[in-house]
Order: C-alpha cells, then sequence, then structure tokens
C-alpha cells in the first residue's frame, strides 16, 4: 500500500511538471523580436524552419554571423545554400557551419567553442519551441558566460496549446520533459560534486 502510494505521489509530481513544461512552451510562442546580439545559432533537427528563421534575423542584422549547428557530414555548403535560398553573398560572408554536434549536447559545446573563437558573449539562440528549454541548459552549461536570448520556432506537427488532444503530440512532449529532467538531474549532480559541465 505504501509503495502504491509513493508510486502515484511520484506519478503526480511528474504530471505537474509535465503541464508546467508544456505551459512554458505554449508561452513561448510566438517569439518576440529578439535585441541584436554577437552571433546567431540554429540547431538542426525536425523542420527546415529553424534555419529559415536564423537566416531572417541575420537579414535583418540582429547579429554579425549566424552558426548552423549539427549539420549532417555529407551536406555541403552549396547545397544547404541552395535549400534555404538566402542570397549567396550574405551566406558566403556570414555563415559559419558546424559538423561535430551529433546531439543537443553537442550543439551546446559546438556553439561555445565557436562563440569564444569569434570574442561572443550575446547570442540569440534559434530552435523548434518544445526543444528551447532543454536547449538553453546545455548551452548555458558549455558556456556559463553567455548571455543567450532565445528565439523559438513554432512546431507545425506539435501544437503547445493542445498537445495533449494527440498521442502524436502527447508522446513528443512527454519524451521532451524526460528529456529536459535527465539533463536537469546530470547538471544538478555535477553542481554538487564540482565537476565542470562544459568541454
Amino acid at each position: 500500500m505504501r509503495l502504491l502510494a509513493a508510486f502515484l505521489v511520484v506519478a503526480l509530481i511528474w504530471a505537474s511538471g509535465l503541464l508546467a513544461f508544456a505551459g512554458r512552451v505554449d508561452r513561448s510562442t510566438p517569439a518576440p523580436e529578439p535585441p541584436s546580439a554577437d552571433g546567431l545559432v540554429a540547431l538542426t533537427g525536425g523542420s527546415d524552419e529553424r534555419i529559415a528563421k536564423a537566416l531572417e534575423l541575420l537579414k535583418a542584422g540582429k547579429a554579425r554571423r549566424l552558426l548552423i549547428s549539427g549539420v549532417g557530414p555529407h551536406v555541403t555548403r552549396a547545397q544547404l545554400q541552395a535549400i534555404t535560398g538566402v542570397d549567396r553573398r550574405l551566406f558566403a560572408c556570414c555563415v559559419d557551419l558546424g559538423f561535430t554536434a551529433a546531439n543537443t549536447i553537442g550543439n551546446g559545446r559546438e556553439t561555445a567553442k565557436w562563440a569564444r573563437a569569434k570574442g561572443y558573449r550575446r547570442l540569440i539562440l534559434v530552435t523548434a519551441d518544445y526543444h528551447m528549454p532543454r536547449a538553453r541548459l546545455e548551452l548555458r552549461a558549455a558556456m556559463p558566460e553567455a548571455e543567450i536570448t532565445s528565439y523559438p520556432v513554432p512546431t507545425p506537427a506539435l501544437s503547445a496549446h493542445r498537445w495533449w488532444r494527440t498521442s502524436e503530440s502527447a508522446e513528443r512532449m512527454a519524451l521532451e520533459y524526460c528529456k529536459y529532467l535527465a539533463v536537469l538531474a546530470r547538471q544538478t549532480a555535477k553542481s554538487l560534486t564540482g565537476a565542470p559541465d562544459h568541454g
């Protein structure tokens, strides 16, 4: 009986946290126009809309350069430029491609290495709305000195306001929440042991 009660309490806490997490994602979009920064970073994955939005911000003069982090190893600059349709001169002068990141941890490390090499401390982070909380945690861990402005991009296949109405949206939101909790747990454990959380 006590075991069942403990399980129900844990389940209630988890469900409450999921609702709060989903509410945070919902409130983040549409994103307000960000203030100008040193650099922009767009995380690949899912829709190409993330890259498109980052390029719009670059064209608007919101940052000096853009890093597209997590590009596939077989993708070329010419291919990516053609896919995005952005002006060739702008792409050639102001867009950098990161090929080393294979996940969100890697995105944070790749971005930190790029930003420090450029001397950038103010960054605009562009990624999917549901992915933004975890992406911010990883980038903050990799580059704690940075000032990060979030620019979440709505996910067409996931309604953050009504995520619970379809099994696909509910599964995606619950999975992302679990990943977010795992990052929090990892970073909390490292802070307690004094181990660094960035490479």
